[in-house]
């Protein structure tokens, strides 16, 4: 068994680092709010009080947190992860964030002796409670063999796609679907709706025939029942756009339709939904069209 550091306990990251726990790991956790953790500790994790502290004996270090701001703070500011991480340790992160960062982390690991690997997920809470997730790593691939059993406890479909940087990159490339699928999602239902239409019966038909698609099927659900719990923040939605359409621009590419769904998240934003779900773009764009 392994000795695990884990920093952020939110919708994703409680389920992941249980996953860790029940496979009877020793888990060290910090997050904003000691609250938040509870369920963790509950079953075993110790409570430490700063993001340091749990690189502290540390073979692995877990982190999945809100903002680029926040990666940086937690890797980089002094007495921080990669400060308090035993050479030969491996540190993760598990943040959707900057490519550019995640390199610059890979090389400040390296000056101490520290693997390091952008590894962001796909799936949302659904995935992470039933171990299902997506993960996509950057890095070395020694470090990700190592890593790969313990990716294995929290996902199914695991793959090493290049070095640093190259994890958070294909999770743009992640994003920027999703993007494009949300707003078919919600057009599409909120049409089937004005027209009269059995929302879930809708979904029964298109959502297995050539439109099916992850997003239909499940957080198009969610929208038919009303629920729009956060399984994924629009805020940090927005957050991933923009760093997609940051990424765009220095490579020289435009997206208009990745700029367009953008402009209606933050408008969704602006109605104050960014503490729900991404499938709360339907209640914003039912607004719009004067529906209740």
């Amino acid at each position: 068994m392994s000795s695990i550091g884990w920093v952020g306990i939110g919708v994703m990251g409680r389920s992941m680092c249980g996953h860790l726990l029940q496979a009877g790991h020793s888990v060290k956790v910090h997050t904003r709010t000691k609250s938040s953790a509870q369920s963790v500790l509950a079953v075993g994790a110790e409570w430490c009080e700063r993001p340091g502290d749990v690189a502290r004996g540390s073979e692995f270090i877990f982190t999945i947190v809100g903002y680029p701001a926040d990666v940086r703070s937690v890797y980089l500011d002094q007495g921080g992860i990669l400060d308090q991480s035993a050479s030969g340790s491996v540190v993760i992160d598990m943040t959707t964030s900057e490519p550019s960062l995640a390199r610059e982390i890979y090389a400040a690991a390296r000056k101490r002796g520290v693997f390091s690997l952008d590894a962001p997920v796909s799936g949302g809470d659904l995935g992470a409670r039933n171990a299902t997730l997506a993960i996509m790593a950057g890095g070395d691939e020694d470090a990700f063999d190592r890593t790969l059993p313990l990716f294995e406890k929290m996902g199914k479909n695991v793959r090493l796609m290049g070095q640093a940087g190259a994890g958070q990159h294909t999770k743009m490339s992640n994003q920027i679907l999703i993007a494009g699928t949300m707003v078919g999602v919600v057009e599409s239902l909120l049409y089937a709706v004005r027209s009269g239409l059995d929302m879930d019966a809708v979904i029964d038909v298109i959502g297995s025939g050539a439109a099916g698609s992850w997003s239909i099927n499940n957080l198009g659900r969610r929208i038919a029942k009303d629920d729009y719990n956060p399984g994924f923040f629009i805020k940090h939605f927005v957050k991933d756009m923009g760093i997609a359409l940051a990424e765009a621009r220095r490579m020289g590419i435009a997206l208009p339709g990745l700029a367009l769904v953008e402009q209606l998240y933050v408008a969704a934003m602006a109605q104050g939904l960014e503490n729900m779900g991404t499938q709360a773009l339907y209640r914003a764009l039912k607004h719009v069209n004067g529906m209740r």
